[in-house]
């Protein structure tokens, strides 16, 4: 099992595969693709994998994130950020520029796979009271 926080510009079955392999490890999947439009990239992520929730805190630290990423993307792209949605299980971003794709993607892994660690500390340490 490969041990990468995103699958980029893959084919189907290795985003199929890499899905698997997230929901075997309880990790959140996190899936980008070049939008041939614009050239930039379509980020996905699914928390569906590793079952947590964003809070609405961790909404906002993301919205934060996009917030810069349109701000770059639109003063330096020849296309507009083209939108994005984030709930509790399931975010996508449609404009992330490749110069910040890594960087962006790191971000959002780190963010949902630290408080599943803290979730999952938690939930052993039950075990010992």
């Amino acid at each position: 099992m490969n041990s990468y926080k995103y699958l980029g510009d893959s084919k189907m079955f290795e985003y199929d595969k890499y899905y698997r392999e997230c929901q075997q490890q309880n990790k959140p999947f996190i899936k980008a693709k070049i939008n041939p439009l614009h050239k930039n990239y379509f980020v996905q992520i699914d928390l569906m994998t590793c079952n947590y929730e964003l809070s609405n805190s961790e909404q906002t630290s993301i919205k934060k994130l996009v917030k810069n990423e349109i701000d770059y993307v639109n003063s330096n792209s020849n296309y507009d950020f083209q939108g994005f949605s984030i709930d509790e299980e399931l975010a996508w971003f449609d404009g992330i520029s490749s110069e910040h794709l890594d960087e962006f993607c790191n971000a959002l892994y780190d963010l949902a796979q630290k408080k599943i660690i803290v979730k999952t500390v938690l939930n052993f340490s039950r075990f010992y009271q």
